[in-house]
């Protein structure tokens, strides 16, 4: 099971390793039909239930309200956090994204409504620190977004490691490149607004004033927890 703030770029890096598939096989597929999202109605937890292990399924839930074979330790969870200034602006683009959502408010707004709690998925604050308590349980993989482009060979590794698959030296190195094969795609596509993948986004579009007040509530929020984040790399 995924939770992360790296959506697509995690479900495909994790499909890839699992699979010892390359990236131009991804690109050929709707991922999202490999890796269904648990809590969305399709396919629904009927269809869910029917695949056959081991099932790669992904999730944006708060720990406690995920199955509780989880709890129990009987399935693996990999989580992946994002710096949350960059997760903010990258929230707010996929939010004006979607015609669904067709959020047509400023970003000052929705900046401000993250951070007192009041968008989908209920707090980032408390989402990211329930599963940081949960980060040195075996069946639990903790990533960061950051490291994703900081240290890729490191976290394809453990990825290896977590998912019990096999790769010799060589296949190792070769799952690297693909890896960072299909980063580079993903964070430069056409179709995503520009550079949203990057690390220090946020530096684009924060004011002087909103970087205060954030800094403030982050300090507030996340003041007793060791949890750290690059911001920029």
């Amino acid at each position: 099971c995924l939770v992360d703030a790296g959506t697509g770029l995690l479900q495909e890096v994790v499909y890839l390793v699992s699979q010892g598939a390359d990236p131009d096989e991804i690109g050929l597929m709707n991922i999202d039909e490999q890796l269904p999202v648990l809590e969305y109605p399709q396919p629904g937890l009927d269809i869910i239930k029917e695949l056959t292990s081991p099932r790669l399924i992904k999730s944006h839930l708060p720990y406690r309200f995920l199955p509780s074979d989880l709890h129990n330790g009987n399935s693996k969870v990999i989580y992946m956090a994002r710096n949350p200034k960059d997760l903010v602006v990258s929230y707010y683009q996929f939010h004006r994204s979607l015609r669904t959502m067709s959020y047509r408010g400023t970003f000052q707004e929705f900046c401000r409504r993250f951070m007192n709690d009041k968008l989908g998925y209920g707090s980032w604050f408390e989402h990211v620190q329930e599963f940081w308590e949960h980060h040195m349980d075996a069946n639990v993989l903790f990533l960061k977004y950051e490291d994703m482009h900081k240290d890729l060979a490191t976290m394809v590794e453990q990825l290896v490691r977590f998912l019990g698959v096999s790769y010799d030296k060589a296949q190792l190195e070769t799952m690297v490149e693909h890896c960072h094969q299909l980063i580079d795609q993903c964070c430069n596509a056409e179709a995503l607004p520009v550079g949203r993948g990057r690390v220090g986004l946020w530096k684009d579009i924060f004011t002087v004033s909103m970087n205060e007040k954030f800094d403030l509530v982050y300090k507030q929020k996340m003041g007793k927890c060791d949890l750290t984040f690059d911001f920029y790399l």
